[in-house]
């Protein structure tokens, strides 16, 4: 039997499927290289069994492909972010305990190392696939499909564990509530390492039998000459791309500007997410394209949980209510329930919720209560709609529709030679949601200029997690237990 994912594509075979710089490529096409891909994974066995599969590969056919093959050959997908540096990557590949590494050839010489020091075979994607297709495995709908790495509140990211099951879960309750269908076509330009960019867009889009057309790389001119070319149907960014369009229109000249603005006209339905958007900045969007941006409220554990209407009202500031399959409550710290007006910590339950954290049982237990996720963001219900009003744990930055962990920033900046003691934070920002930034003790008789410090962290750090901002400090800001209060050091960055 096929995963449900295949059965779909299988009924759009002539339908063009994935669009790329290069060529558009068909249903068929994708069946055919995703089940030779998965062949040559197999090499002579009958099934992965859920053995575990890293794949580094540049946003376009091929990483579509190999996500696929990968799991009709019975492997759990494990992607890795094209911007992660060496330690990241190694990071996410020994925590999942892969057995096989996919790489593009532009990321031969990183993966090639970690893949020959820790003997795991390596495969690349510009080797010739085999000339024909064996039988694959029934592969259960139970089974476990991906592993996404989030921020927690501690330390390094932990493994989310997603099934078959969840993805069709997850999948079908947007289909249902955005009302996808095949003659959509989606602008995809969103990172493929995040649940938005592979459930939101990518599989929601080939589920529906749509055209994903994929950009290779975000470019704020690009992505308004597709819109102009008006093809699309709909479009879905984090509040920070919607700023750089925003600039863009700005930059432009008048006939351009009615031109850009035409083509938004075209689209039926343009969604925020991953971040909060900023009021002035929806209502900016809306003056230029005519589109009030459909906010929408999940994380990578639950998948989409919270969404405005795609017919009726939406409120700006709001992300509207429950999606179709989900149950979502608010509770105090006490776990009970809280009554509208009284903000909460969002719970919430449904058939997408992931499995548990990658052998991490503690963390999987710590997560649930009575069987609802405890998200860890606060919200308040207004009006019948929900209303986010951020992290419960001041740990957590929301940046450019990241999710960072200032405990693991903190962990790695402590290695500085110069760095004596640090403090990072979530500093308010209309561009990012939050700016990532650093407060520094340094070492006696030692410097410390923000070009120095961003040049030696980014060969530590996901360039989204590195610090824009510095502030050096003589000691940082603490309670009478001797812990740095956050609070008071988010205030440094406001003194001018």
């Amino acid at each position: 039997m096929n995963l449900p994912l295949i059965t779909c594509a299988e009924e759009h075979n002539e339908k063009i499927a994935i669009v790329t710089d290069e060529r558009a490529f068909s249903y068929r096409n994708l069946l055919h290289i995703s089940s030779l891909i998965a062949t040559g994974l197999l090499h002579d066995a009958e099934d992965l069994q859920e053995q575990r599969v890293a794949f580094l590969i540049p946003p376009g056919f091929e990483y579509v492909a190999t996500q696929w093959g990968i799991w009709r050959a019975g492997g759990i997908a494990v992607p890795l972010c094209i911007s992660h540096p060496r330690p990241e990557l190694e990071y996410v590949i020994t925590n999942s305990g892969a057995s096989i590494i996919v790489a593009h050839p532009q990321f031969e010489d990183i993966l090639r190392l970690i893949a020959t020091e820790k003997n795991l075979r390596f495969i690349l994607t510009s080797e010739t696939l085999p000339n024909h297709v064996s039988p694959l495995p029934n592969v259960d709908i139970k089974r476990r499909a991906l592993i996404l790495y989030t921020s927690g509140t501690t330390g390094k990211p932990k493994g989310v564990v997603i099934t078959h099951d969840h993805i069709q879960a997850q999948v079908t309750s947007l289909i249902t509530a955005w009302e996808w269908t095949s003659d959509d076509s989606i602008l995809h330009i969103l990172p493929l390492h995040h649940i938005h960019g592979i459930i939101n867009v990518l599989t929601c889009a080939l589920w529906a039998g749509a055209e994903c057309h994929i950009l290779s790389k975000f470019d704020v001119e690009t992505v308004w000459n597709r819109i102009c070319e008006g093809e699309l149907t709909l479009f879905m960014a984090v509040p920070t791309i919607y700023v750089k369009l925003i600039a863009a229109w700005e930059k432009a000249s008048k006939e351009r500007q009615k031109i850009m603005t035409a083509g938004c006209g075209k689209m039926r339905l343009m969604v925020s997410g991953s971040a909060a958007l900023p009021v002035q900045v929806l209502e900016k969007w809306q003056s230029i394209s005519g589109h009030f941006l459909l906010e929408r409220y999940g994380m990578t554990e639950i998948g989409m949980a919270l969404s405005n209407p795609l017919h009726g009202q939406r409120y700006a500031g709001y992300v509207g209510q429950p999606l179709p399959q989900v149950e979502v409550r608010l509770v105090d710290e006490s776990g009970e329930l809280v009554p509208p007006g009284i903000p909460g910590e969002i719970q919430v339950k449904s058939p997408g919720v992931f499995l548990e954290y990658w052998q991490n049982p503690q963390a999987t237990d710590k997560a649930f209560r009575d069987g609802w996720f405890c998200t860890g963001d606060t919200a308040i219900v207004e009006n019948d709609n929900y209303r986010i009003l951020g992290r419960m744990s001041v740990d957590i930055i929301k940046t450019g529709g990241y999710k960072v962990s200032a405990l693991e920033i903190e962990e790695v900046l402590r290695t500085h030679p110069d760095i004596q003691e640090c403090a990072v934070v979530g500093v308010a920002d209309l561009e990012w949601g939050e700016r990532v930034c650093a407060a520094l003790v340094l070492r006696s008789q030692r410097q410390l200029t923000l070009e120095s410090f961003r040049s030696w962290a980014k060969e530590q750090l996901a360039v989204y997690k590195i610090p824009t901002r510095i502030i050096i400090v003589d000691e940082l800001p603490r309670n009478a237990m001797g812990k740095v209060t956050k609070p008071k050091v988010v205030e440094l960055f406001h003194i001018k």
